[in-house]
Parts: C-alpha cells; sequence; structure tokens
C-alpha cells in the first residue's frame, strides 16, 4: 500500500483548496521553527552529556540507589 506520485497531488491539491496558499507558507514556518527548536533541544542535551560526563555518572548512580531503596 504505498502512495504514488498521483495520490501525493491530490493529497497536495486538497491541503492547498483547504489552508489557502496564505495560511499555508504560516503554517510551514512554524513547523519549520518547530523541528529547528526540536533539534536543538536535542543537541544541547547532548553537548551537556559531553562537557559534564561526571554529572551523568553521578545522576545514574544516585537513580540507580533510589531503585535499590525501593
Amino acid at each position: 500500500m504505498d502512495i504514488g506520485p498521483t495520490e501525493l497531488l491530490i493529497i497536495l491539491f486538497l491541503v492547498v483548496l483547504i489552508f489557502g496558499p496564505g495560511r499555508l507558507s504560516k503554517v510551514g514556518g512554524e513547523l519549520g521553527k518547530a523541528i529547528r527548536s526540536f533539534r536543538e533541544g536535542f543537541s544541547n542535551q547532548d553537548d551537556d552529556k559531553k562537557t559534564n560526563p561526571e554529572e551523568n555518572n553521578l545522576e545514574k548512580r544516585n537513580s540507580s540507589d533510589q531503585n535499590y531503596k525501593e
């Protein structure tokens, strides 16, 4: 059950018909901003792990200690 080029054109036509070209560009811009901030959040999290490996080990130890106490 693959979507072919004809089906994609029909879907695109319906989306433009429903939202209109002006609103569609706004929705695309907002979607791009959301994806960009999502990626930045992940890259910042990875940077924190690389710069503070000792803190990461401490967090792992504390969580395992809590699991042991329960």
